[in-house]
């Protein structure tokens, strides 16, 4: 029976790791997602599900032995804040080419630099266009909750393995530190290394029988005719994302004529800011999106018709915007509202904001 409980964001995360049986989790501490790990230390998980839990060297170490731990086709992941991830960007690129499956958590602090351990969201671009080198792409999953903190786990591995690719849950410092009560699931049972292979192909590196070659897992290929027949295939993969993986959640947008889009714990802000518009007899609407890569842009389209005009509320300078607009190819104006450094916004004061660029 599933149990609920009372819990930070950060501690449904390893929760979430242990009931969706991962194998190995590999980190390094930083503010403000280091109970991450802190939880995972105290449940012990090596002792009932015999999950690794291994504190790295640093950040850098933690993606690397993600590559090692993805290649025999374990469940792995990490989680960091802004500063950390950068660090790990190289190892995600390396483990895009290699088209191998993992799960990293990014709890957003202010920057840049090391800036603050406030809550901000701008490491948008970084996740979405790709923080590291060459032509991939990573799925994003933006939780609004605890719960979403929680259920993204498993959803998030499914999604690496469904297509041997990256998973990033993008998350910040309010969602990770807030406590709310979260429903943790039936807890879901490790695959054996055969058990790997029959479900999810003869890729992994779990040794070779005799019926066939051995597999030989790398991103590296210095034949560019080679190298580009890779691109083409991990831009297909990338398509089939967009055509089958669009999440996203709308709020009072059936008769909307100004639509509020954000993500994250700017959307829960924003819900409050519905209120008062809609008290104000102003017909808004909230589109949240769910996946920030593929990004629901389809959704923005369709509503265009019925629109006056769009804001895109952000904790940074201005970053998911621009996806917007792109959508939107300037079919109805488009406005931004936004605050940075781990400064957070109230419901009025994105009102104010919305009722002033739009003269209302």
């Amino acid at each position: 029976m599933a149990e609920k409980l009372l819990k930070k964001g950060n501690e449904a995360i390893a929760l979430a790791a242990i009931r969706y049986g991962a194998d190995g989790y590999f980190g390094y501490p930083i503010t403000p997602q280091s109970e991450v790990m802190e939880t995972l230390m105290e449940e012990m998980p090596w002792e009932t599900t015999g999950m690794v839990v291994l504190q790295a060297e640093s950040e850098t170490s933690s993606i690397n032995m993600l590559y090692g731990g993805a290649c025999c086709g374990k469940k792995v992941m990490t989680s960091s804040s802004s500063p950390g991830i950068s660090l790990m960007c190289e190892g995600m690129s390396y483990m895009a080419g290699a088209e191998l499956p993992c799960l990293v958590v990014n709890v957003i602090r202010g920057g840049p630099g090391l800036g603050t351990i406030q809550p901000a969201q701008g490491d948008y671009f970084q996740a979405v266009k790709g923080g590291g080198h060459g032509d991939y792409k990573i799925i994003v999953l933006a939780p609004a909750s605890v719960q979403e903190m929680y259920d993204f786990v498993g959803l998030g591995f499914d999604l690496a393995f469904k297509y041997r690719n990256p998973v990033m849950i993008l998350s910040d410092g309010a969602i990770g530190q807030m406590m709310e009560k979260v429903e943790l699931r039936d807890p879901v049972r490790r695959l054996t290394d055969k058990e790997i292979t029959e479900k999810y192909g003869h890729w992994a590196t779990v040794g070779k029988p005799a019926s066939r070659k051995g597999n030989i897992i790398s991103s590296l290929s210095l034949a560019a005719s080679e190298m580009e027949a890779i691109n083409l295939r991990l831009q297909a993969k990338y398509q089939k994302m967009r055509e089958n993986e669009v999440r996203f959640e709308k709020t009072m947008c059936d008769n909307a004529e100004y639509l509020l889009v954000a993500f994250g714990s700017s959307a829960r802000i924003c819900e409050g800011t519905l209120e008062i518009a809609r008290s104000k007899g102003i017909r808004m609407g909230l589109l949240r999106p769910i996946t920030l890569f593929p990004y629901p842009e389809t959704a923005i389209r369709e509503m265009l018709p019925q629109l006056k005009g769009i804001m895109s509320v952000e904790l940074n300078a201005g970053q998911m915007v621009e996806d917007v607009r792109l959508a939107v190819n300037g079919a109805v104006p488009v406005e931004f509202y936004g605050r940075m450094g781990g400064s957070i916004f109230s419901p009025e004061e994105v009102f104010e904001a919305f009722a002033k660029k739009f003269n209302l």
